[in-house]
């Protein structure tokens, strides 16, 4: 009975007391990757070296064994599959690996089900970051983060288009994807994408490059899987393509291949001279050493598969010292017992928050589960030796020091301007290659022109097959200033008969019938949505032509310019400054005075001769001047106006015709005649709403002729409207026809090539130096101004007359200053008046002006004769009059 009773407390406590976790004596850990691969032999050694320290390192695991089972792939999706659910039956908290990113894609998948994280140290597919793969992580780069570097390098050496190269799968599609969207953010693109199957063979890339050769650009990005033959540039050197006009910039995958060479494949090293490259920077220097993993074939994912055994180690560690066991569920599915880690939740979470310094610096992961990068290095193969260049990180950008250095130098102020040393391009050359080749002796450029049957001076083909013209000469001459040579055929477009449509011919360029488009093509919105201009060459426009007649101008046409009140205030003008300049000079200029009738005459023809020349008398008073200068200052302007009005008059009098621009031509609702093939079709129906019947087409100069005389109502047309440079040429030897208006649209000529095609800015740029030196109007004058050039400019529409109100402020200033200088005087001679009449009053013995009337008259009337009397003296007179009237004045008072 006391026994029994015992026996039940014992029970009691061991119910009551909590259970405590056994640490296990060891932890299984999975690693599936391709044994025989370039990497997978560097990750071998390093996780298996990894293991071993982890296992001796007393600070770790804490006596808990790790236990790597490893299993090959062979790069096969169907065998990883296996291996994975192999592997997963044998209670694995992680699955290291895969290095495939093909792999990665199906094994993730399984990973998200039975919650075990995979930390791959090799797969850098961007797109295995999404949120579709929430076990899956990185302890290497991304190529989103490598494939920006390689944008920024192409856009530091100025490249716009490039040929991308890259392996049919996950990998090498997603890369170049990332790519494209890098390269587009610094406004360049990948013009071409070429594929190459996974297993590709040396005919596989033969293929590839012959079909690469025809295309333009000369920059290639290579991004394939570790070659340890080099099988690429094996075929790229029998092909000739390591040459100067080639760019070659790998990604890491060459990197990494080298690492694999022994000093006895160096040789083989010669095939990539030139070349350029990108590798995994990793801030600490050659840390392997210490390690026992010094051996030729190791390499930066060896490194990374070293430092993924260590984080997965840390990450068991932390989750056993929380006390939480390794337990997994079994769960039956179509593939057998499945095994689901319990833990898998936290133990993603402490993977997570990983951060320890490894072999190849700082490992901890960002937001997307990624390695945080340190960034890449440039290096160039040169004299079968690696040569680093330079550095790049999304921080520093391109530099000659490592990111971490610029980071530090950035906070003293003290960062290198330099952004790469200099590279040895294949060839030789150390000058950046122009990246580009459109055309050569074998395929030289396609060049369309048309074939006119008019306007050949232009642009024609002789009967021997030459092609000469005006624009031909422009394209040869900007040739000229390209630095490198450019062979070109050209290709006649149209029979010869009737011109031909540019619009077409512009669409054969955008279809790459021709690779440019050289001749009179008008650079008008449409075109420009499928192709690239040049600089324009040649400035033109439409323009309206109509016959003239030389008919004399009618017999009062001089008085249109002003209208009848613009006239009568002008002619009161006359007649008021007349008066009042005689009013300011009778008194002190002689030539103002004598008899009436001479003063008449005087007075108006000294007011009327202001038109034509200097005035026989001088003004003297200084407010007569003063008038005279604002007076002249308003004639100035009255017949400078007048005389521009009345020109336009006399011209737009030669008219045959009520049309004086495009309004009126349209409004007039007659037929319109325009070239065949030119633009002038398009604007004037789709623009200007011209009904289309209304439009005659016209093929030649003699037809533009023959149908203005005809006129529109007997089978011909009011007005041509066409391009300024062939009315220019029109009307050369034809005076009965003039322009109309001025140009209603502004365009100009240039050639015209595939979009985004380099040769339109390197033309533009010849053509550019070809007008600033003179070359260009030589060449205009040469074909288009044999006998002299016509005056451009069209007939103004006949002006308005001018009004009265466009010379208000004029007059209004003339008479302010006149009615001034008037007061003025009038002030003053009042003044000398009032101390005369004063002088009068206290001395009756004073002379008087005039003395033979001055006592006979009375009451008002006789003060205001006498005081125009006083003004009708000469003003020396009167001042001597108050002269001797103060001298008597002070002799009175001193007697």
């Amino acid at each position: 009975m006391e026994f029994t009773a015992r026996l039940l407390l014992l029970l009691s406590l061991l119910s009551n007391t909590p259970a405590y976790s056994k640490r296990p004596d060891f932890v299984n850990v999975g690693a599936l990757f391709s044994f025989d691969s370039v990497i997978g032999k560097a990750a071998k050694v390093a996780m298996e070296t990894a293991v071993i320290d982890v296992n001796k390192d007393s600070r770790i695991l804490n006596g808990t064994q790790m236990r790597l089972i490893m299993d090959d792939t062979n790069c096969s999706v169907f065998k990883s599959s296996i291996g994975a659910f192999q592997m997963l039956e044998r209670d694995v908290v992680a699955i290291i690996g895969p290095q495939s990113s093909t792999v990665a894609h199906m094994i993730s998948q399984i990973a998200n089900g039975v919650q075990v994280p995979i930390v791959s140290y090799a797969a850098t597919d961007p797109t295995l970051s999404s949120l579709q793969f929430p076990y899956f992580f990185r302890t290497t780069q991304s190529d989103s983060y490598q494939m920006a570097a390689m944008a920024n390098l192409i856009d530091f050496y100025g490249w716009k288009e490039v040929i991308a190269i890259y392996t049919d799968d996950e990998y090498g599609r997603n890369g170049i994807f990332s790519l494209d969207d890098e390269v587009e953010k610094r406004k360049s693109k990948i013009s071409y994408k070429l594929a190459l199957p996974t297993d590709y063979n040396l005919d596989d890339i033969n293929n590839v490059l012959n079909g690469s050769i025809p295309l333009g650009p000369r920059v290639y990005i290579i991004h394939i899987n570790p070659d340890p033959a080099l099988k690429f540039f094996q075929v790229a050197n029998k092909l000739n393509m390591m040459t100067t006009d080639y760019v070659w910039l790998t990604t890491d995958w060459l990197c990494t291949t080298l690492s694999s060479f022994t000093p006895k494949d160096q040789s083989f090293l010669r095939i990539i001279e030139g070349v350029v490259g990108i590798c995994q920077h990793t801030p600490q220097a050659s840390p392997y050493k210490n390690f026992g993993l010094n051996f030729y074939g190791l390499n930066v994912y060896g490194l990374y598969a070293y430092d993924t055994v260590w984080a997965v180690a840390h990450t068991i560690d932390t989750f056993i010292n929380q006390e939480n066991n390794l337990t997994f569920t079994i769960v039956g599915s179509q593939f057998g017992k499945l095994k689901i880690f319990d833990g898998g939740k936290h133990f993603l979470k402490i993977l997570s928050d990983t951060n320890f310094n490894g072999l190849t610096g700082p490992i901890h992961f960002d937001g997307d589960r990624n390695l945080v990068p340190y960034g890449y290095k440039i290096f160039n193969m040169v004299k079968l030796a690696v040569h680093n260049v330079g550095y790049w990180s999304n921080h520093s950008g391109l530099s000659v020091k490592p990111p971490e250095f610029v980071k530090v130098a950035k906070t003293s102020s003290s960062v290198s301007n330099d952004k790469l040393d200099v590279i040895t391009w294949p060839g030789g050359k150390t000058e950046r290659p122009r990246g580009w080749v459109i055309g050569d002796t074998e395929r030289p450029l396609r060049i369309g022109i048309p074939k006119r049957a008019s306007f050949v001076k232009f642009v024609t083909e002789l009967s021997n097959h030459t092609i000469e013209g005006y624009c031909i000469d422009v394209f040869k001459e900007a040739l000229k200033l390209v630095p490198y040579e450019l062979p070109y055929r050209f290709v006649p477009f149209g029979d010869g008969l009737s011109n031909p449509s540019y619009d077409d011919l512009v669409k054969f360029v955008k279809d790459d019938v021709f690779d440019g488009a050289v001749g009179d093509i008008a650079i008008v919105t449409n075109r420009t949505r499928i192709v690239d201009y040049t600089q324009p060459y040649a400035t033109t426009g439409l323009v309206i032509v109509v016959p003239i007649n030389n008919s004399k101008a009618s017999t009062w046409v001089f008085l249109r310019p002003f209208t009848i009140e613009m006239w009568v205030v002008t002619a009161a003008a006359f007649v008021l400054i007349a008066i009042v300049i005689w009013l300011l000079e009778h008194r002190v200029n002689d030539d103002f005075r004598g008899p009436l009738k001479r003063q008449l005459i005087t007075i108006f023809l000294f007011s009327f001769s202001t038109l034509f020349k200097r005035n026989q008398e001088d003004t003297v008073s200084p407010l007569g001047r003063l008038v005279m200068v604002v007076w002249l200052f308003l004639l100035m302007v009255i017949t400078s106006s007048y005389t521009a009005s009345l020109t336009s008059i006399l011209t737009v009098e030669q008219l045959s015709s009520p049309i004086t621009g495009i309004d009126s031509l349209v409004a007039t609702r007659l037929p319109i005649g325009y070239q065949v093939g030119s633009f002038a079709y398009t604007y004037l129906a789709e623009s200007l709403f011209v009904p289309r019947s209304s439009l005659i087409p016209l093929g030649s100069p003699d037809e533009y002729e023959k149908a203005l005389r005809l006129g529109p109502h007997n089978g011909g047309v009011a007005a041509i409207v066409d391009e300024l440079p062939y009315v220019e040429l029109f009307l050369l030897d034809r005076d009965d026809f003039a322009i109309v208006g001025q140009p209603f649209t502004r365009s100009g000529w240039g050639f015209a090539f595939k979009r985004d095609s380099p040769l339109a800015t390197t033309l533009s740029l010849s053509i550019m130096q070809l007008s600033e030196n003179g070359k260009l109007q030589e060449i205009h004058d040469k074909w288009l101004c044999e006998r002299g050039c016509s005056s451009s400019a069209g007939l103004e529409n006949e002006p308005n007359q001018l009004q009265m109100s466009s010379f208000y402020g004029l007059y209004m200033i003339c008479g302010i200053f006149s009615l001034s200088a008037f007061v003025l005087f009038l002030l003053q001679t009042v003044r000398q008046y009032i101390y005369y009449k004063q002088q009068q009053m206290l001395d009756p013995s004073s002379p008087s002006f005039p003395a033979s009337s001055s006592s006979s008259r009375r009451g008002c009337y006789g003060v205001l004769f006498n005081f125009c009397d006083f003004i009708d003296e000469k003003e020396e007179a009167i001042k001597n009059m108050f002269k001797k009237d103060d001298d008597n004045h002070q002799g009175s008072q001193a007697v």
